[in-house]
């Protein structure tokens, strides 16, 4: 579905994605995991447009996108979860869920239906300021958010950075049964041992490079990432 060939992007003068390759097939769960800055967010922002590349080749459905403008990008289908959330504090949850539709001229009912259906929480609190719900819930509008464009492919930056345990369980629980429903996912997490228990596959990013790549259960089983992410 994505398909980058040797990336190269210079970010703040500095040399932050070195002529890196990967795929995104349709249909599965692709991680990429790593340390603060081997380049992991760089590289989804790339693919979003929001940061320019220096060379290389980002294809989807065979059709290249670098170099287009991030809402021609968003209007293919590639939506993306940003670190941080960034949700909107002083927009109720609805309106923050209808912001993520702005490009549909249709009906939005049905899916703020399926995101309600997803995230019971986001229901209960539909008038309530994003800026008041918790960060876990913040992370659900975030991701319901992000539902309401219709994707083919999900992008998602640190979707469990800052949450508790059991909300993180929650969080991944989601986005496997939105991979069930036929959404791609480009997952970049920390939390090394659940992304990869979630993936399909995974590529390990180490200062811009990408060092190892294989299925999520190899990577598990991998005794270089096992010292290095899972603390085994």
């Amino acid at each position: 579905m994505i398909k980058v060939e040797n990336l190269c992007v210079n970010y703040g003068g500095i040399e932050a994605v070195k002529d890196i390759s990967f795929e995104v097939p349709e249909g599965e769960i692709v991680t990429l995991i790593g340390a603060n800055g081997a380049g992991k967010s760089t590289t989804l922002r790339t693919i979003t447009g929001l940061v320019k590349a220096r060379s290389g080749s980002i294809k989807y459905m065979g059709e290249e996108i670098l170099g287009k403008d991030t809402v021609s990008i968003v209007s293919k289908g590639i939506t993306l979860v940003p670190e941080g959330r960034r949700i909107f504090p002083d927009l109720t949850v609805l309106e923050n869920l209808k912001v993520g539709a702005y490009l549909r001229k249709d009906s939005l009912e049905e899916d703020i239906e399926w995101v309600y259906s997803l995230f019971p929480r986001l229901q209960e609190r539909h008038w309530q300021l994003g800026g008041t719900l918790s960060g876990g819930e913040q992370q659900m509008l975030a991701v319901g958010r992000a539902l309401m464009s219709r994707p083919k492919i999900m992008m998602m930056d640190e979707p469990s950075l800052g949450l508790a345990p059991l909300v993180v369980k929650d969080i991944f629980d989601i986005i496997k049964e939105i991979n069930k429903r036929g959404v791609t996912i480009l997952l970049i997490e920390q939390n090394a041992n659940m992304a990869l228990h979630t993936a399909d596959q995974g590529y390990v990013m180490e200062t811009g490079r990408i060092t190892l790549s294989g299925t999520g259960k190899e990577l598990l089983e991998n005794s270089a990432v096992k010292e290095a992410y899972l603390g085994k």
